[in-house]
Protein backbone atom coordinates (compact mmCIF):
# COMPACT_ATOMS: atom_id res chain seq x y z
CA UNK A 1 0.00 0.00 0.00
CA UNK A 2 1.34 3.43 -0.98
CA UNK A 3 0.00 6.33 1.08
CA UNK A 4 0.45 10.09 0.72
CA UNK A 5 -0.64 12.43 3.51
CA UNK A 6 -0.45 16.22 3.85
CA UNK A 7 -1.47 18.89 6.34
CA UNK A 8 -1.64 22.65 5.77
CA UNK A 9 -2.24 24.97 8.75
CA UNK A 10 -2.71 28.75 8.74
CA UNK A 11 -2.26 30.27 12.20
CA UNK A 12 -2.48 33.78 13.62
CA UNK A 13 -0.28 34.43 16.66
CA UNK A 14 -1.74 37.36 18.61
CA UNK A 15 1.40 37.41 20.76
CA UNK A 16 4.74 35.64 20.85
CA UNK A 17 3.88 32.01 21.56
CA UNK A 18 5.00 28.39 21.67
CA UNK A 19 2.95 26.18 19.35
CA UNK A 20 3.14 22.39 19.68
CA UNK A 21 2.06 20.41 16.61
CA UNK A 22 1.26 16.69 16.52
CA UNK A 23 0.73 16.28 12.78
CA UNK A 24 3.72 14.16 11.75
CA UNK A 25 3.26 10.41 11.35
CA UNK A 26 4.67 8.36 14.21
CA UNK A 27 8.21 7.00 13.97
CA UNK A 28 7.04 3.71 12.47
CA UNK A 29 5.70 5.64 9.47
CA UNK A 30 9.09 6.50 7.99
CA UNK A 31 9.16 7.65 4.39
CA UNK A 32 9.85 10.71 2.25
CA UNK A 33 8.65 13.50 4.55
CA UNK A 34 8.91 17.26 4.88
CA UNK A 35 7.67 19.78 7.45
CA UNK A 36 8.14 23.49 6.92
CA UNK A 37 6.90 26.68 8.57
CA UNK A 38 6.93 30.26 7.34
CA UNK A 39 5.94 33.44 9.16
CA UNK A 40 5.41 37.11 8.53
CA UNK A 41 8.40 38.94 9.94
CA UNK A 42 10.63 36.73 12.08
CA UNK A 43 11.01 33.08 10.86
CA UNK A 44 9.88 30.55 13.50
CA UNK A 45 12.32 28.11 15.04
CA UNK A 46 11.25 24.44 14.89
CA UNK A 47 12.26 21.86 17.49
CA UNK A 48 11.58 18.17 16.95
CA UNK A 49 10.82 16.38 20.24
CA UNK A 50 10.29 12.59 20.37
CA UNK A 51 7.12 11.68 22.31
CA UNK A 52 5.66 8.38 23.60
CA UNK A 53 4.65 5.67 21.11
CA UNK A 54 6.81 7.12 18.35
CA UNK A 55 4.95 10.43 18.14
CA UNK A 56 6.90 13.46 16.92
CA UNK A 57 6.17 16.85 18.41
CA UNK A 58 7.17 19.86 16.34
CA UNK A 59 7.52 22.85 18.64
CA UNK A 60 7.40 26.28 16.99
CA UNK A 61 8.59 29.39 18.82
CA UNK A 62 6.82 32.18 16.93
CA UNK A 63 6.54 35.94 17.04
CA UNK A 64 3.19 37.72 16.75
CA UNK A 65 1.88 37.52 13.18
CA UNK A 66 0.85 34.98 10.56
CA UNK A 67 2.31 31.47 10.54
CA UNK A 68 1.88 28.81 7.84
CA UNK A 69 2.82 25.16 8.34
CA UNK A 70 3.01 22.46 5.66
CA UNK A 71 3.62 18.73 6.20
CA UNK A 72 3.85 15.97 3.61
CA UNK A 73 4.70 12.28 3.82
CA UNK A 74 4.83 9.52 1.23
CA UNK A 75 5.13 6.01 2.63
CA UNK A 76 5.26 2.57 1.05
CA UNK A 77 4.04 -0.51 2.89
CA UNK A 78 2.94 -0.99 6.49
CA UNK A 79 4.80 -0.38 9.73
CA UNK A 80 5.44 -3.02 12.40
CA UNK A 81 2.73 -3.74 15.00
CA UNK A 82 2.72 -1.52 18.09
CA UNK A 83 5.15 -2.78 20.75
CA UNK A 84 3.77 -4.32 23.94
CA UNK A 85 4.81 -2.76 27.23
CA UNK A 86 3.70 -3.84 30.71
CA UNK A 87 3.40 -0.20 31.80
CA UNK A 88 1.01 0.55 28.93
CA UNK A 89 -1.17 -2.45 29.74
CA UNK A 90 -1.80 -1.02 33.23
CA UNK A 91 -1.63 2.68 32.43
CA UNK A 92 -4.37 2.44 29.81
CA UNK A 93 -6.78 0.75 32.23
CA UNK A 94 -7.12 3.92 34.31
CA UNK A 95 -9.83 6.57 33.96
CA UNK A 96 -8.64 9.79 32.31
CA UNK A 97 -9.83 13.34 31.65
CA UNK A 98 -12.10 12.48 28.70
CA UNK A 99 -12.58 8.74 29.28
CA UNK A 100 -14.41 8.38 32.61
CA UNK A 101 -14.39 4.59 32.71
CA UNK A 102 -15.16 4.53 36.44
CA UNK A 103 -18.46 6.34 35.85
CA UNK A 104 -19.39 4.13 32.90
CA UNK A 105 -18.58 0.81 34.58
CA UNK A 106 -22.24 -0.11 35.35
CA UNK A 107 -23.23 0.58 31.73
CA UNK A 108 -20.30 -1.42 30.33
CA UNK A 109 -21.00 -4.46 32.50
CA UNK A 110 -24.74 -4.34 31.83
CA UNK A 111 -24.28 -4.21 28.05
CA UNK A 112 -21.20 -6.37 27.40
CA UNK A 113 -20.84 -8.83 30.26
CA UNK A 114 -19.46 -12.19 29.09
CA UNK A 115 -18.01 -10.95 25.80
CA UNK A 116 -14.28 -11.18 25.08
CA UNK A 117 -11.74 -10.63 22.32
CA UNK A 118 -12.96 -9.84 18.82
CA UNK A 119 -16.60 -10.32 19.87
CA UNK A 120 -16.24 -7.64 22.54
CA UNK A 121 -14.58 -5.13 20.22
CA UNK A 122 -17.23 -5.66 17.55
CA UNK A 123 -20.04 -5.33 20.11
CA UNK A 124 -18.67 -2.12 21.64
CA UNK A 125 -17.99 -0.60 18.23
CA UNK A 126 -21.50 -1.45 17.00
CA UNK A 127 -23.15 -0.27 20.25
CA UNK A 128 -21.41 3.13 20.17
CA UNK A 129 -21.92 3.49 16.43
CA UNK A 130 -25.67 2.89 16.65
CA UNK A 131 -26.29 5.05 19.72
CA UNK A 132 -24.41 8.12 18.55
CA UNK A 133 -25.08 10.33 15.55
CA UNK A 134 -22.10 11.87 13.79
CA UNK A 135 -22.78 15.63 13.83
CA UNK A 136 -19.89 18.00 13.02
CA UNK A 137 -19.62 20.84 15.52
CA UNK A 138 -22.03 19.20 17.98
CA UNK A 139 -19.57 18.75 20.85
CA UNK A 140 -17.34 21.02 22.90
CA UNK A 141 -13.58 20.53 23.34
CA UNK A 142 -14.28 19.83 27.03
CA UNK A 143 -16.83 17.03 26.43
CA UNK A 144 -15.88 13.57 27.68
CA UNK A 145 -17.35 10.10 27.20
CA UNK A 146 -20.17 10.57 29.76
CA UNK A 147 -21.31 13.84 28.19
CA UNK A 148 -21.15 12.25 24.74
CA UNK A 149 -23.33 9.33 25.80
CA UNK A 150 -25.91 11.70 27.28
CA UNK A 151 -25.90 13.92 24.18
CA UNK A 152 -26.05 10.91 21.82
CA UNK A 153 -24.02 12.76 19.19
CA UNK A 154 -20.50 13.90 18.48
CA UNK A 155 -17.51 13.64 16.15
CA UNK A 156 -14.75 11.06 15.82
CA UNK A 157 -12.94 11.93 19.06
CA UNK A 158 -16.24 11.61 20.96
CA UNK A 159 -16.89 8.16 19.48
CA UNK A 160 -13.33 7.12 20.35
CA UNK A 161 -13.57 8.45 23.92
CA UNK A 162 -16.74 6.47 24.56
CA UNK A 163 -15.24 3.27 23.11
CA UNK A 164 -12.09 3.68 25.21
CA UNK A 165 -14.04 4.37 28.40
CA UNK A 166 -16.31 1.33 27.97
CA UNK A 167 -13.38 -1.00 27.25
CA UNK A 168 -11.35 0.25 30.23
CA UNK A 169 -14.39 -0.29 32.41
CA UNK A 170 -14.23 -3.96 31.35
CA UNK A 171 -10.50 -4.21 32.20
CA UNK A 172 -9.40 -4.05 28.56
CA UNK A 173 -6.43 -1.68 28.06
CA UNK A 174 -7.55 1.01 25.61
CA UNK A 175 -6.19 4.32 24.34
CA UNK A 176 -6.87 7.08 21.81
CA UNK A 177 -4.91 7.38 18.56
CA UNK A 178 -4.94 10.25 16.07
CA UNK A 179 -4.48 9.04 12.50
CA UNK A 180 -4.40 10.00 8.87
CA UNK A 181 -7.33 8.15 7.33
CA UNK A 182 -7.42 7.57 3.56
CA UNK A 183 -11.03 7.35 2.40
CA UNK A 184 -12.35 9.55 5.22
CA UNK A 185 -15.20 11.91 4.23
CA UNK A 186 -15.18 14.70 5.24
CA UNK A 187 -11.36 14.62 5.27
CA UNK A 188 -9.70 15.72 8.52
CA UNK A 189 -7.42 14.43 11.23
CA UNK A 190 -9.20 11.35 12.57
CA UNK A 191 -9.41 9.89 16.09
CA UNK A 192 -9.90 6.19 16.83
CA UNK A 193 -9.57 3.79 19.75
CA UNK A 194 -6.88 1.15 20.14
CA UNK A 195 -7.45 -1.84 22.47
CA UNK A 196 -5.18 -4.64 23.62
CA UNK A 197 -6.85 -7.90 22.63
CA UNK A 198 -5.43 -11.36 21.87
CA UNK A 199 -1.86 -10.22 22.48
CA UNK A 200 -1.85 -7.19 20.14
CA UNK A 201 -3.11 -3.62 19.97
CA UNK A 202 -6.19 -3.52 17.74
CA UNK A 203 -7.86 -0.48 16.21
CA UNK A 204 -11.57 0.24 16.81
CA UNK A 205 -13.42 2.92 14.85
CA UNK A 206 -17.09 3.14 15.76
CA UNK A 207 -17.70 5.82 13.11
CA UNK A 208 -16.87 3.31 10.31
CA UNK A 209 -16.08 6.33 8.11
CA UNK A 210 -12.90 4.87 6.57
CA UNK A 211 -11.16 1.47 6.29
CA UNK A 212 -8.98 0.81 9.36
CA UNK A 213 -6.35 -1.07 7.34
CA UNK A 214 -5.24 2.19 5.67
CA UNK A 215 -4.89 4.30 8.84
CA UNK A 216 -1.51 5.88 9.60
CA UNK A 217 -0.67 6.56 13.27
CA UNK A 218 0.15 10.12 14.36
CA UNK A 219 -0.09 10.33 18.17
CA UNK A 220 -1.18 7.93 20.92
CA UNK A 221 -2.32 8.67 24.48
CA UNK A 222 -4.90 8.47 27.22
CA UNK A 223 -7.39 10.66 25.35
CA UNK A 224 -7.56 13.84 23.24
CA UNK A 225 -5.53 15.74 25.84
CA UNK A 226 -2.48 13.73 24.69
CA UNK A 227 -3.15 13.74 20.95
CA UNK A 228 -4.31 17.26 20.02
CA UNK A 229 -2.86 18.27 16.64
CA UNK A 230 -2.20 21.83 17.89
CA UNK A 231 -1.59 23.22 21.38
CA UNK A 232 -0.61 26.79 22.31
CA UNK A 233 1.51 27.72 25.33
CA UNK A 234 3.18 30.88 26.66
CA UNK A 235 1.06 33.16 24.47
CA UNK A 236 -2.03 33.36 22.28
CA UNK A 237 -2.57 31.93 18.80
CA UNK A 238 -5.57 30.72 16.80
CA UNK A 239 -6.08 28.36 13.87
CA UNK A 240 -7.51 30.23 10.87
CA UNK A 241 -7.58 27.48 8.26
CA UNK A 242 -6.60 23.85 7.89
CA UNK A 243 -6.52 21.34 5.06
CA UNK A 244 -5.73 17.64 5.50
CA UNK A 245 -5.36 15.03 2.79
CA UNK A 246 -4.78 11.27 3.01
CA UNK A 247 -4.68 9.11 -0.10
CA UNK A 248 -3.88 5.42 -0.62
CA UNK A 249 -3.30 3.68 -3.93
CA UNK A 250 -5.93 1.14 -2.85
CA UNK A 251 -8.62 1.22 -0.18
CA UNK A 252 -9.23 -2.12 1.57
CA UNK A 253 -12.70 -3.43 2.32
CA UNK A 254 -13.27 -3.27 6.08
CA UNK A 255 -15.29 -5.60 8.29
CA UNK A 256 -16.08 -4.45 11.83
CA UNK A 257 -15.92 -8.07 13.06
CA UNK A 258 -12.27 -8.47 12.05
CA UNK A 259 -9.29 -7.66 14.30
CA UNK A 260 -7.12 -5.01 12.66
CA UNK A 261 -3.82 -3.55 13.86
CA UNK A 262 -2.60 -0.09 12.88
CA UNK A 263 0.08 -0.16 10.20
Amino acid sequence: MHRTVTAHLEITAATDATIVLEIAAAAGGDGAKTLSATASGHPPTIRNIPAPHGARWHVLDVRAGQVTVDYRLEIEGLSAPAPIDDYDLLHYLRPSRYCESDQLSPTAHAEFSGLQGADLLAAVSSWVGTRLTYVPGSSLPTDGAVRTLLARQGVCRDYAHLVVALLRALDVPARLVSVYAPGLDPMDFHAVAEAFVDGQWRVVDATTLAPRQAFLRIATGRDAADTAFMSVHHGMASLDAMQVTAVADRLPTDNVNELVSLG
